[in-house]
């Protein structure tokens, strides 16, 4: 076994390695950048080695540096998690020729299935359904128009080298072809360093089904059944469960046998997954097709962990050194129900537009997990385990992935999981960025999610007008209003204890207005309870003024509430959304009526940034007509293209910014007239 490791990463997934390594007796070895020189990855490995400045092309991505690194700490093996250069078939041979340790597949495996156009056409040798599509080279966009229109629209365009949802675009018709196409050439390019594209059929109510791999270097290849991973947004997972509500045995079994066949085909050996977009309008199960094989630790690999207890880190370290796989197909079992959330650093109330920043306030709901030797360690605290490498004060940079923290729970069903979801993500406390927490315990609670009718156009489908908060029931809403109540009296009764001042009431206010989505509630505590409009509320809580979270219970049902202090009330979050209460004496409310509405300031006639990034492309000029649904720019954050298009016709009359230009949150493109 190895004595020492090199992990060729960063934040989370660089944090989960090192756990486990510990676990083993592992000594660790950390890189990284300017940065993530405070970050919580470096100071729990054994050593660490500065290897660059931020951006990743200039540290993370210099496989010259990794090894240098190796070389001075005298790391045997290299695991390199995911991204980066996880699968860089030129990292591995440069490993190689140092006789360093690759902790993932051999080089042949990764050359085969890292090249979309090459996986596919030896998916069909080996046997294995694949989607129809042109799998050549593209030469132009016209030439993608005519493959688009012989394979029948809608088709999706990929980049040949892409992965984690970059360079991909769905194309129903002959414009968006022409649209989209050179913009996923330059997203391979700049994303993974290759333009190339190709096409295939879009299927219909799609479920992305991915089965878990793991072989050794002895020949022995099993799967570890899968994981769902439907629920998307611009093709990037955002909920992944396992076991898959849809999947049958007698389907599992068929995509297993087929996934390991393929596995052979390439000699694999390590952790791997290979992706399959299944059809949900066949009952039957039996169109699953091909999609990709990622040649690495998946992000959502813990709920696997979960229902299997098999830790993959561990194993992957364990076939690289040379051990056989300790387990069969036959050992490998279903125990229970895992559900993983993305908690992601973008704000879904402004159209999910990337959020950086510094963490000003960040708790989450349960310590992170530790891989401790525990028979249940994989399932964190009671169920639910945080895989984060952020830390309170952090900032979440433009740099890299935008990911928070990955929330990961177990039940003995899927209601029990996804009811854990929400608990858990109720207790999430972040400041200081836009998060989309409330946004992932809408999706638990939804009633399509709960059913299990899930596809790759759920977002799209259940949210086509954005996000604006899970709905709330009158049953909490009435709750959220004695609620305001309790804690209006308890600021109210602190406040009168002040000493000087003039007014010589002595007693706090017991009767409250509360105005909360455009309802108002009377509300009264009294000594027999606390009454909404009258009727009893079976309230009971613990609240000091200038707390921030409180637990509730509420005619039975618990609540976590975060609180913040607005004027004139309080805002909310619970469940899913945040809630704004007006909070009035009620001897006072009467008078609101009489309150000026302030009107925001007309802004529709600037094309205002709405994230920050880098300004790629202006599509128009100045004294330029433009109409509604027109490109006006394109900006790059967080490695992903955002096209911002006029919303009313105008014409250009001033351009502020220049392509090639970083440019801030709200700062001002263009104006129209």
């Amino acid at each position: 076994m190895f004595k020492k490791i090199l992990i060729a990463n960063r934040g989370e997934i660089a944090c989960r390695v090192i756990k486990t390594a510990r676990r083993m007796g592992i000594a660790t070895v950390a890189v990284y950048s300017d940065a993530d020189a405070r970050a919580p990855f470096v100071k729990m490995a054994d050593e660490a080695v500065h290897i660059g400045p931020a951006p990743a092309a200039e540290s993370y991505l210099i496989a010259d540096k990794i090894i240098a690194a190796c070389k001075q700490t005298g790391a045997e093996a290299v695991h390199p998690g995911y991204g980066f250069l996880s699968e860089r078939t030129s990292f591995a041979e440069a490993l190689a020729k140092e006789g360093i340790e690759f902790i993932g597949p051999p080089v042949g495996a990764i050359a085969a299935m890292g090249d979309k156009i090459e996986s596919k056409k030896l998916a069909m040798e080996a046997g294995v359904n694949v989607v129809p599509g042109f799998v050549g080279e593209i030469e132009d966009t016209e030439h993608a128009v005519r493959i688009s229109e012989e394979i029948g629209y809608p088709v999706m365009m990929k980049a040949s080298a892409g992965g984690g949802g970059k360079g991909m675009r769905l194309a129903y018709n002959e414009k968006d072809v022409r649209e989209g196409f050179e913009a996923t050439k330059r997203e391979g390019l700049n994303s993974f360093g290759d333009d190339r594209v190709f096409i295939e059929k879009f299927i219909l109510n799609p479920r992305h089904i991915e089965i878990q791999i793991l072989g050794d270097k002895h020949g022995n290849i099993i799967y570890l059944n899968e994981r769902e991973c439907s629920i998307q947004r611009r093709h990037q997972k955002v909920v992944e469960e396992a076991p898959s509500p849809f999947v049958t045995p007698k389907m599992r079994k068929a995509m297993g046998e087929q996934c390991v066949a393929l596995s052979a085909a390439v000699d694999y050996h390590s952790a791997g997954t290979v992706e399959l977009i299944v059809s949900g309008a066949d009952p039957s199960g039996e169109s699953f097709y091909f999609l990709e094989m990622n040649t690495r630790l998946q992000v959502e690999h813990p709920v696997t962990e979960a229902i299997t207890g098999v830790d993959l880190v561990e194993q992957m370290i364990r076939v690289a050194a040379g051990e056989k796989l300790s387990m069969t197909q036959d050992d490998v079992t279903i125990d229970g129900w895992s559900i993983e959330n993305r908690v992601y650093a973008e704000d879904p109330y402004r159209g999910f537009l990337p959020s950086t920043g510094r963490l000003v306030q960040y708790q989450p709901p349960v310590e992170p997990w530790a891989d401790d030797e525990a028979a249940n360690g994989r399932r964190g605290v009671g169920g639910i385990r945080v895989d984060d490498g952020v830390f309170e004060g952090g900032e979440v940079s433009m740099f890299y992935d935008p990911m928070i923290a990955k929330l990961v729970t177990w039940g003995e069903t899927r209601d029990e999981a996804a009811d854990l979801q929400v608990q858990a993500l109720d207790a999430f406390r972040i400041e200081g960025l836009g998060h989309n927490v409330d946004f992932l315990s809408a999706i638990m609670q939804h009633d399509r999610f709960r059913s299990g009718e899930l596809t790759t156009g759920f977002i799209a489908e259940e949210y086509p007008d954005g996000f604006e908060g899970a709905p709330a029931s009158d049953h909490l809403q009435r709750g959220l209003a004695a609620v305001a109540g309790v804690i209006a009296t308890a600021n109210a009764d602190r406040a009168r204890r002040v000493d000087q001042q003039l007014d010589s009431r002595t007693m706090p206010p017991g009767d409250w207005s509360v105005t909360l989505n455009g309802r108002e509630y009377a509300v009264s505590l009294e000594e027999d309870g606390i009454t909404v409009d009258g009727a009893l509320i079976d309230l009971e809580m613990e609240y000091t003024p200038g707390d921030r979270m409180v637990d509730v219970e509420l005619d039975e049902d618990v609540l976590t509430i975060q609180l913040a202090p607005t004027r004139g009330g309080f805002a909310i979050t619970t469940r899913g959304a945040k809630h704004n209460l007006r909070v009035l004496p009620a001897h006072i409310a009467p008078l609101a009526q009489h309150m000026i509405e302030k009107i925001p300031p007309d802004l529709s006639k600037f094309l205002i940034c709405p994230m920050p990034g880098l300004l790629v492309k202006l599509h128009v000029a100045e004294g330029e007509e433009v109409q509604p649904g027109q490109p006006l720019a394109t900006v790059e954050a967080m490695k992903m293209e955002n096209i911002l298009r006029a919303e009313k016709q105008g014409v250009i009359s001033k351009v502020n910014s220049a392509e090639g230009e970083s440019l801030a949150v709200d700062a001002i493109i263009l104006e129209l007239e």
